[in-house]
């Protein structure tokens, strides 16, 4: 399943490149790029963490394909792009990067939006965190 907005989708052990997301994406009929970037934090839930891994179903990648599908079918957009970090990951580091294009910005925002949302709930990607105080926790695993 394929919609000729969506650009670049990919899962990956190498650092992502905002770059390179906003290259895919380049067009200039679109008025509006909205793009998230999703970011390693320090905490979770008010407890310190010092890093923590993804880990990736085999299908992952089919499921992140169709996901960025039905949402450019379902939202005004000209383009869309989503890759996921996988492996071990630093407090820093880029762990997601999704961006839309549109003629305008609030297709662009309600797009993006929904992308996140939707890519968080239906890819099977699962976080391995852990914790300053030695404990460690598996979050999004089945």
């Amino acid at each position: 399943m394929s919609h000729p907005a969506v650009r670049l989708v990919a899962i990956s052990e190498d650092p992502l490149s905002v770059a390179a997301v906003l290259d895919s994406l380049d067009d200039p009929a679109s008025g509006g790029l909205v793009l998230f970037v999703g970011r390693v934090r320090d905490h979770d839930h008010g407890r310190g963490v010092t890093g923590l891994s993804y880990s990736a179903h085999p299908h992952a990648i089919d499921r992140l394909r169709a996901v960025c599908a039905r949402v450019a079918e379902e939202y005004d957009v000209s383009g869309l792009s989503a890759v996921h970090r996988v492996g071990d990951l630093a407090i820093g580091d880029l762990a997601v990067v999704v961006a839309t294009t549109a003629g305008h910005r609030g297709s662009s925002f309600e797009a993006s939006r929904a992308l996140i949302d939707t890519l968080k709930a239906e890819v099977p990607i699962w976080k391995h965190q852990r914790f300053v105080d030695g404990t460690e926790e598996w979050v999004g695993a089945p």
